[in-house]
């Protein structure tokens, strides 16, 4: 405890260091505007480049940005010279995903679930794409009636704030709205074959409901509109314990334990590699004010489970063994994008083959399996028990730096000081 005039040597110390750290930010700083309780900051350097650029670049909001499809989507829209602002809950997503984007200036990190109203203090947007879903069986099962209820208030919420900003909106819908599907290849047209009472009904019908409100909502506001069915996807910054066949089987490879197969392994997926995806995710956005309904994004070659195992082993080389388990309950048996409207109307398809994609993922797994403990690879073990110690860590440093957010259960988490 201190006493008697060791308190004012003390307070002309702190505000001393806090004018030192406020000389330092301003000398970084070209423009600052600020937006509630979040500061938009544009760094000095090439402010020539930035006055050019500004005329078009865009304020983005990504829900579920710091996950493994939102994370590479704030990565492609930051390269571009956007400013985007990510909301994540940090459920399934990592703030690790997105750490390296804080240096560029136009990047807040913002802890937020969209079950809750968007915070008021947000700043102003002109697009947001909505990601925000565990998409992972084993990661939407744990609580279904969370996952109902993302795919419903969460996105009447995201609709909300869209039609007060006057933003374009992107959702993420799935091809698991088109269940085990009695037609192959699937169009858009396929109404689908869906269990609205099994195991996978929070989140098939959950993305099948959101659609319909997207649809309708955007209708009666007059908001632009776009969605995405998408169909496997792959690649770095998938989570290890996801349960997905990808992250599944490459993680058991590297181990060298024996990859399970749930059935005959003659089911069928098509492996779409990440950045294919998120270049169909902007040209969908991007394209034209017209009513457009839901698009296919995935890769329409076709591989079948057991194929996907023995390629994986042979790129790993791996002495896995492949053994067999029951199929789960409503798993589909063929899956497959017809995406002539995606070509026709976007000039979009998959560039990346899979076994190079493979590469890159299984690159990835390998790193991310060096750098951790074996036991935060467990198929057992929570990605959600593991997020909490890491918003902290960030949480922390932010605070370090002096930021400061709070508004219905939201933390600015990061500010973009650079």
């Amino acid at each position: 405890m201190y006493h008697g005039d060791h308190w004012p040597d003390l307070r002309r110390e702190h505000r001393t260091r806090r004018t030192q750290k406020r000389q330092r930010r301003q000398r970084q700083r070209d423009v600052t505007k600020p937006f509630g309780g979040i500061v938009d900051t544009v760094t000095s350097s090439s402010s020539t480049q930035a006055r050019v650029t500004a005329r078009e670049r865009l304020s983005v909001l990504v829900t579920g940005g710091a996950g493994f499809l939102g994370s590479h989507l704030c990565e492609h829209l930051i390269e571009r010279g956007h400013r985007v602002i990510c909301l994540d809950n940090f459920h399934t997503g990592r703030a690790e995903n997105v750490r390296s984007l804080t240096g560029s200036g136009r990047f807040d990190l913002v802890e937020h679930d969209i079950v809750e109203p968007f915070p008021k203090e947000l700043p102003h947007f002109d697009h947001i794409y909505n990601l925000a879903c565990p998409a992972s069986p084993q990661h939407y099962q744990a609580d279904p009636v969370a996952t109902a209820l993302i795919c419903s208030q969460g996105v009447y919420n995201c609709l909300r704030a869209a039609e007060q900003h006057g933003a374009r909106v992107f959702h993420a819908s799935t091809s698991e709205i088109y269940g085990d599907p009695e037609i192959h290849p699937q169009t858009e047209g396929y109404h689908g074959n869906v269990n609205t009472v099994g195991p996978r009904s929070c989140y098939d019908e959950g993305k099948r409901f959101a659609e319909t409100l997207v649809t309708d909502f955007g209708r009666r506001a007059g908001l632009v509109t776009r969605m995405a069915r998408i169909f496997n996807t792959y690649g770095p910054r998938m989570q290890p314990d996801d349960g997905r066949v990808v992250s599944n089987f490459v993680v058991q490879a590297l181990l060298g334990k024996d990859i399970t197969v749930y059935g005959s392994g003659e089911q069928t997926r098509s492996f779409c590699f990440v950045s294919d995806l998120i270049d169909g995710f902007t040209r969908l956005m991007s394209n034209g004010d017209g009513s457009l309904g839901p698009v296919n994004l995935g890769n329409p070659i076709e591989t079948t489970v057991r194929a996907l195992a023995h390629i994986i082993i042979d790129i790993v080389g791996s002495r896995s063994k492949v053994v067999y388990q029951p199929l789960p309950i409503d798993d589909p048996r063929r899956r497959r994008p017809d995406i002539a409207q995606a070509r026709a109307a976007l000039g979009w398809s998959p560039k990346v083959e899979l076994a190079e994609g493979l590469r890159h993922t299984i690159r990835y797994f390998d790193d991310e399996l060096r750098r951790a403990p074996q036991s935060q690879f467990d198929a057992a073990h929570s990605a959600y028990r593991r997020s909490g110690a890491v918003a902290e860590d960030l949480a922390l440093a932010a605070a370090d730096q002096g930021s400061s957010y709070s508004s219905r259960g939201s933390r600015l988490l990061d500010r973009s000081l650079t």
